[in-house]
């Protein structure tokens, strides 16, 4: 009796273990391989999942997220023979967990050496010069490479980037001495361009200012034709309307004279006297003139020459009277 529970026991521990041992639970983003005696049998998915135990065994467990491998710096040899050192970094996935493991015995070694291999490949191609300007080029040319090679592992490589493409030292020191010659010639350049230009728009300043100064003068000696023009045509006008009231003045002095004098007998003699009065002033006139003239008068035909202007005076009377008559009438109008 003692013997059959004791089985009994032994069963129950044993058939408990089992059974804990084929309860197999997946997290997400994961997936698992099983084996039967040996072979492949299934792929267990996230969630609760049962295997027969002592039969059937978990192989492989591996996410199916994205990874990063880091590649570490590696020597390389460009078209050139220059020696550089490259690192990058890969971005890749499972997408068939069966195939990188039972593809491939170590993935990740895998994966280390086939990206250096392919960098080495591809930077063979470029000289130095390129390996700095292409960089973009370079990351689409691995990645489609890698892509292909990684397929067949159930592999799927999403992004490759390179980090640093660092020269050897006597390198550097050289591309150093290049970029300085470089940076002299553009600095010699521009310095050479800016002072062309500076030649330029000081002649242009130059030239603008002395047609200005040009336009100015010609401008300015027209206005002072104009207003010399102006002038002359002012002071003409000035002397003319002078000379009409002047005319004007002694008509209307002669009219009064011979109508205040019209019936005195001495009127003749009044309008002789102013003649005569006029006259000399007219001599005052040209005496007190600004310009140099000389009037030659004889003093001993002075008197002379008043008893002509009387006698021609007393002679034209009547046709005195007929102009004094025809002054009073423009007048009058």
């Amino acid at each position: 009796m003692g013997q059959f529970f004791s089985f009994i026991f032994f069963f129950l521990i044993f058939g408990g273990s089992a059974l804990a041992s084929s309860v197999k639970i997946i997290n997400e983003k994961n997936e698992a391989l099983v084996e039967r005696l040996g072979s492949y049998n299934k792929k267990l998915t996230p969630g609760l999942n049962f295997v027969v135990p002592f039969v059937e065994r978990i192989v492989y467990r591996e996410t199916i997220r994205e990874k990063v491998l880091d590649i570490p710096p590696q020597s390389c040899i460009t078209r050139d023979n220059v020696a550089i050192t490259v690192d990058a970094v890969v971005y890749w996935k499972i997408v068939d967990l069966e195939k990188a493991y039972y593809k491939v015995e170590n993935l990740h070694d895998a994966m280390v050496n086939l990206v250096l291999t392919q960098i080495r490949a591809e930077i063979g191609k470029l000289e130095l010069d390129e390996t700095f300007t292409a960089r973009a080029e370079i990351n689409e040319i691995l990645l489609r490479e890698l892509d292909i090679a990684t397929d067949p592992w159930g592999v799927k490589v999403t992004r490759v980037e390179l980090r640093d493409i660092m020269p050897s030292k006597a390198v550097q020191e050289s591309m150093e001495l290049q970029m300085s010659a470089e940076r002299r010639k553009r600095a010699a350049i521009l310095t050479s361009e800016g002072e062309r230009d500076a030649a330029i728009n000081s002649a242009q300043g130059k030239a603008q200012a002395r047609l200005l100064e040009a336009e100015a003068l010609k401008k300015a000696a027209i206005l002072e034709a104009e207003a010399q023009k102006e002038a002359i045509v002012l002071k003409a006008e000035a002397e003319r309307q002078q000379q009409i009231l002047q005319a004007e003045a002694t008509a209307q002095a002669l009219t009064i004279v011979t109508k205040k004098l019209g019936g005195d007998s001495y009127a003749l003699e009044a309008l002789q006297f102013l003649l005569a009065q006029n006259y000399l002033e007219m001599g005052k006139t040209i005496g007190s003139s600004k310009s140099s003239k000389v009037l030659f008068v004889d003093p001993r035909s002075l008197i002379s020459t008043l008893e002509g202007i009387r006698s021609a005076i007393a002679q034209g009377k009547s046709s005195l009277e007929l102009e004094v008559e025809k002054i009073d009438h423009h007048c009058a109008d």
